[in-house]
């Protein structure tokens, strides 16, 4: 008995080492994850601060390294941006303000015809928000942009000009955060 035990402890040990990539202000980022079957690999991640308050944990995941914003954006393979909330600041109000800025910088404010999705999109947010929670929003070309919150659905947008315009949020030229995006980037 005591030999079972000890050799699951030894492969549960080996197990957690080999999936953690790094470990970003107490929150440890896989080196893949697989959403809806598609295996992504950690490309990056760093921390969104605002006012020396460390908000949420930003990692990138996709197919292959990339490096450059435009790469992931316009890229023809599923990838995915992971946020680890950090902070008791963050609650549903204020990621819904902070989307809606996202969306206005990531579109230059070209975003009209968006509305309707953008609304909907960020009404996923309306539910309540708590330190501990993740969300991952995977991008698949020709499919749209599919939200989980804590590993559930919470909806699916689709739309190319959406998808890209999410993922623009984080790196795209104006990103709601310039360290965040090089560090998503790995550059």
């Amino acid at each position: 008995m005591k030999k079972t035990a000890l050799v699951l402890s030894t492969l549960l040990m080996m197990s957690s080492n080999v999936m953690a990539a790094t470990d970003i202000a107490g929150v440890s980022v896989p080196d893949s994850i697989t959403p809806q079957g598609e295996s992504l690999q950690f490309n990056g991640a760093g921390i969104r601060s605002k006012f020396f308050i460390d908000l949420y944990v930003g990692s990138l995941f996709t197919h292959e390294k990339m490096n450059q914003g435009d790469m992931v954006i316009n890229s023809d393979k599923a990838v995915a941006i992971r946020l680890n909330i950090t902070s008791n600041m963050i609650t549903s109000e204020k990621m819904i303000n902070a989307m809606k800025e996202g969306f206005e910088r990531a579109t230059a404010g070209q975003n009209k015809n968006l509305d309707t999705k953008i609304k909907s999109f960020i009404d996923t947010f309306a539910e309540p928000i708590q330190k501990g929670d993740q969300f991952t929003l995977l991008s698949v070309p020709g499919e749209g942009l599919i939200n989980y919150k804590n590993g559930e659905f919470m909806s699916i947008t689709s739309g190319e000009d959406f998808r890209k315009a999410v993922i623009a949020i984080w790196l795209g030229d104006k990103p709601t955060d310039d360290d965040l995006k090089e560090e998503m980037l790995d550059i």
